[in-house]
């Protein structure tokens, strides 16, 4: 049967603002950003400095992980309180092969990674044995994160686990993997992890085109991952996901199994987060046990709250929202920041529980 009615549909379900802002939004991130970045002078007032343009990349990449989440939170009705562990895999399998390319620019001057000569290491372990291949890596990003989230999730699901049980269990995993990475033995760096990166491809990591390259990047990705979420949730299996998440077993007793809906949409969040990490840790240059914290896994949570749930964009708008918030909060006041991201929820939970979209729908509403 030909999908071109459904594209039809989707082109036209859309409507015409959001056509419009993700046209702004590509004008601003792969055109005008970058220009300013790179063709105007550092000491114009027009400049953007390399600051700038790493923490919108960063935050991009934040963003993902939120429409990530959205998709599984907002239309499944399945909360993970773990997915900062996906996020950090794809972060560590980038990081492989940014360590293997320092190559002998180390401090040891050694074709093994830095921390693996002070660990007194002799050969590196066989999972690192293509860790310099590119596309190898690339494969690594989207394999090792899928295949997790797809046994986890397989005998979570099959045996029904939902609701606070299931955020927890996923709590547990990040924390259990976060434990696993701070030890030395396991090959990942420790508690220090990945860091100071050269290069990728033969390109230094610190050049304003290659800067700029990796932000446009994930300003590419983050709007791909809009409009598959778009495509997704307007279609049958969209459809299906909302049922599953209203009345599960309404959904089984006419007949569809909930359990290959759920885990379809559970293993595509998983890689979203990695392909999202992946984009992170050459902007930020390091990636270490911490980013599997559970508490980052809950912030992943506020960033939708507070946007706003089952709307994809409103996940972006709130990790906009709370990362610069936290930008701001850590220079100015680092010592309530906490006292602040918790207000937040707290506050958004009490007074806005369909987010910062949710209040945008109603002022409309109202006004109309």
């Amino acid at each position: 049967m030909s999908r071109t009615p459904f594209v039809i549909r989707f082109l036209t379900a859309t409507p015409k603002s959001g056509w419009v802002a993700l046209a702004a939004f590509a004008a601003l991130t792969l055109g005008l950003l970058p220009a300013l970045h790179l063709l105007v002078p550092a000491d114009s007032v027009f400049h953007v400095s390399a600051y700038a343009i790493t923490l919108i990349g960063k935050i991009m990449c934040y963003a993902i992980v939120a429409v990530a989440m959205d998709l599984i939170w907002g239309y499944a009705g399945i909360l993970s309180l773990g997915h900062g562990l996906f996020f950090a895999i794809g972060g560590y399998a980038f990081g492989m092969y940014l360590m293997r390319q320092i190559g002998r620019d180390g401090s040891y001057q050694s074709d093994l990674p830095d921390f693996m000569v002070f660990l007194d290491w002799k050969e590196l372990p066989w999972y690192w044995g293509l860790s310099d291949s590119f596309a190898w890596t690339l494969a690594l990003v989207l394999i090792v994160p899928a295949l997790i989230a797809w046994i986890f999730g397989f005998f979570a699901f099959r045996s029904r686990i939902k609701g606070v049980y299931f955020s927890i269990i996923t709590q547990a995993l990040t924390f259990a993997a976060m434990l696993l990475f701070f030890r030395n033995e396991t090959g990942f760096g420790g508690n220090n992890g990945f860091t100071d990166f050269k290069r990728i491809l033969g390109h230094s990591i610190t050049a304003p085109e290659m800067r700029v390259t990796l932000f446009t990047l994930s300003a590419a990705m983050l709007m791909a991952t809009l409009l598959l979420g778009r495509y997704l949730v307007t279609s049958k299996f969209g459809r299906v996901l909302k049922a599953v998440r209203d009345a599960e077993s309404r959904v089984m007793f006419i007949g569809y199994n909930p359990l290959h809906y759920k885990l379809a949409i559970w293993t595509l969040s998983a890689m979203l987060c990695a392909v999202a990490g992946a984009l992170y840790v050459p902007q930020v240059g390091i990636i270490n046990p911490g980013e599997m914290s559970p508490a980052n896994s809950i912030e992943i949570a506020i960033w939708v709250a507070v946007g706003g749930r089952a709307t994809l964009i409103g996940p972006v708008i709130g990790a906009a929202i709370v990362n610069l918030s936290k930008s701001f909060f850590t220079q100015a006041f680092p010592e309530y920041w906490l006292f602040f991201l918790g207000a937040l929820f707290v506050g958004v939970t009490l007074w806005l529980p369909d987010g910062v979209v949710g209040l945008w729908r109603k002022w409309r509403g109202s006004k109309a």
